[in-house]
């Protein structure tokens, strides 16, 4: 089953770590990474650009499209990468974002696969 895993942390990231543990922690999100692409898990994901770099379109049930800088909502946590993952359930989705490395919240949700007709 697919699944996207959203990674968030908090606006400020992992700043509070000197560089020396920064790079560190980088490290091992990269060998947690290469494991699980290489064992077929991880199908697809990116870190993204700062949420400052964000445009958010929202759409008016009019059509009318307003276009702002910034990402959709203030909040506590901003997404900065993301995962699609391939695993047989949610609980096996589970058992590996637990192993996640660094002190980031991670969502996890079904990827719709079937539209309906």
């Amino acid at each position: 089953m697919k699944y996207m895993v959203l990674i968030a942390s908090t606006p400020d990231g992992w700043d509070y770590l000197a560089s020396e543990e920064q790079r560190a922690l980088y490290q091992r999100v990269a060998a947690w990474w290469a494991e699980h692409a290489a064992a077929g898990e991880i199908l697809e994901g990116h870190q993204l650009q700062p949420a400052e770099t964000a445009t958010t379109v929202r759409l008016g049930r009019d059509g009318e499209a307003s276009v702002t800088d910034g990402p959709f909502v203030e909040g506590k946590e901003i997404v900065g990468g993301y995962a699609i993952i391939d695993v047989p359930d949610l609980d096996a989705a589970i058992r590996l974002v637990k192993g996640w490395p660094a002190p980031d919240t991670l969502e996890i949700r079904p990827v719709v696969t079937e539209r309906p007709s």
